[in-house]
């Protein structure tokens, strides 16, 4: 068996090696930003405004009403 001396491994390797792996899929991402933030900003949004009616309702169903009359 002979002995084979490699090469350390560089940091430019590692790059180039992501850089083949991931291909365009940064690229896309970065070209849809704009549109991914404003999805998951709406989203944020409506489930807020969801949690809130729910609370609000819930609050209304456990509440209760005393009347007071006097005699």
């Amino acid at each position: 068996m002979g002995s084979t001396v490699e090469a350390p491994v560089t940091r430019e390797d590692l790059e180039d090696e992501l850089r083949r792996t991931v291909g365009g899929a940064g690229e896309q991402v970065e070209s849809r930003r704009r549109g991914i933030v404003a999805g998951v900003v709406i989203t944020g949004g409506i489930l807020l405004l969801g949690a809130y009616l729910i609370g609000r309702r819930i609050g209304r169903v456990r509440s209760t009403v005393v009347e007071i009359r006097r005699i």
